[in-house]
């Protein structure tokens, strides 16, 4: 039993992914990918591009953050609970550059209710850490993929 609802819910969170990114223009246009997603927990990537740097020639933060906040998105919005942000902060730690392979992997650390916290952690495919991200969450009773009961 606790194998068929382990699939359950990821099968859910794998939905509600597949609708976010759907309807997600922004991080359509910056190339992001979904590389994997189960309830709590989500992992993004995308390639810096050369239109993604800033005037000293490395990754924008605005760029970096836009991943990480994505990676956070997923990861509190998998068990299809509607969930906005109600804070973020970030912290980069080194410069990403052209050609780099940027990956967040946002890991929930306290779902109480309402409110979460994760954890997302922005490497590049050296596994060199570009940013720490951490993001608190508020969840709605709204569903994002409709008549599918959320846990």
């Amino acid at each position: 039993m606790k194998n068929e609802a382990t699939s359950k819910n990821l099968n859910l969170a794998q939905a509600v992914a597949g609708e976010m990114y759907r309807l997600d223009k922004h991080s359509q246009y910056l190339g992001m990918q979904v590389k994997q997603i189960s309830p709590g927990y989500a992992e993004l990537s995308l390639v810096v591009r050369e239109d993604m740097v800033n005037g000293l020639g490395i990754c924008h933060g605005g760029v970096t953050f836009s991943l990480a906040d994505t990676a956070f998105a997923f990861a509190c919005n998998s068990r299809n609970h509607r969930t906005l942000a109600l804070n973020c902060a970030i912290t980069y730690s080194a410069p990403a550059r052209v050609g780099d392979i940027l990956t967040a992997i946002a890991q929930e650390q306290v779902l109480n209710g309402k409110t979460g916290v994760y954890d997302v952690v922005v490497s590049n495919q050296h596994n060199e850490k570009i940013a720490m991200f951490r993001g608190v969450s508020y969840r709605t009773r709204q569903q994002i993929v409709a008549n599918i009961t959320p846990n």
